[in-house]
């Protein structure tokens, strides 16, 4: 046991305590595949917790000064090994195109919105997205990427969803409040002003060769109008006539009693002539 070992050497050449420590914990975090919590080191290495968090540290650090293809981070409330980004030309060789699934971009656009408002109800992310989320939180919460964190006490009590440790394991994050501030992706009002120019319609130029035709104009315009309908012989008030005619009028009803009248005078008169039989 670790606990039997002096903090110096013995008379068999027994390793340092705070050595047997450090090569322990990095045969710990080289075979877990999740970042091993500090407690979980302390326990087995029985040695504080804060102890484990400086030996990490300084295997940190001596990784760093050596220049090593590797480096011991800490992600997730624990430590992990992962490989330097500045051989990440030289992993991605490696790693087979495609050979990973990867996330859509409705799956993306989803996460973003559980990592900066969660806890956050399903339907709170369709609202939000506009469009039907279940697929797609079914995807992520399978992959493991978000999972049920509580119920909302109002109507209903819909699951709330939150990120997980998977989550900011694949980040590369410590805590959920290392996450890039949502001011970092708002557009400078320089690029607001630029974007509204931009949609701007302008308006057509007017053409030089066009006529502009003024109230006289279009006077003259309908007499000369006028005019040749008349010719035609079609009238101002749209009635029509023939040539070489008189135009026809329209004339009252007869009255039959005043064409009876008529007719009995003019028979009297017939009869007060002289000659008549």
């Amino acid at each position: 046991m670790m606990g039997d070992v002096d903090t110096g050497t013995n008379g068999n050449g027994t390793e340092p305590r705070d050595l047997e420590a450090r090569r322990a914990i990095e045969a710990i975090v080289m075979v877990t595949d999740e970042p091993a919590d500090p407690r979980l080191l302390a326990q087995l290495t029985e040695i504080s917790a804060d102890r484990v968090e400086e030996i990490c540290e300084e295997l940190a650090a001596s990784y760093r000064d050596e220049g090593r293809g590797f480096e011991l981070v800490k992600v997730a409330g624990g430590w992990r090994y992962q490989s330097c980004a500045e051989m990440s030309p030289y992993v991605e060789r490696f790693v087979l195109s495609g050979q990973s699934a990867r996330l859509s971009a409705a799956a993306l656009e989803t996460l973003a919105i559980v990592a900066y408002k969660q806890p956050i109800s399903r339907a709170q992310v369709a609202a939000i997205r506009g469009v039907n989320v279940d697929g797609v939180m079914r995807t992520l919460q399978q992959r493991g990427y978000i999972a049920e964190l509580a119920r909302d006490p109002g109507p209903g009590q819909a699951v709330l969803f939150g990120t997980t440790s998977t989550f900011l394991e694949k980040l590369g994050l410590n805590s959920i409040e290392e996450l890039p501030a949502l001011g970092d992706f708002v557009p400078s009002p320089e690029v607001l002003e630029a974007l509204e120019q931009g949609l701007l319609v302008e308006e057509p130029a007017s053409d030089p060769e066009a006529v502009d035709l003024t109230d006289s104009d279009v006077d003259l315009r309908d007499d000369a109008q006028t005019g040749s309908a008349v010719q035609d012989g079609m009238e101002p008030d749209g009635s029509t006539q023939q040539n070489g005619s008189a135009p026809i009028v329209d004339e009252e009803p007869l009255d039959a009693m005043a064409v009876l009248a008529d007719a009995a005078d003019g028979a009297a008169q017939g009869d007060d002539e002289p000659g008549s039989a």
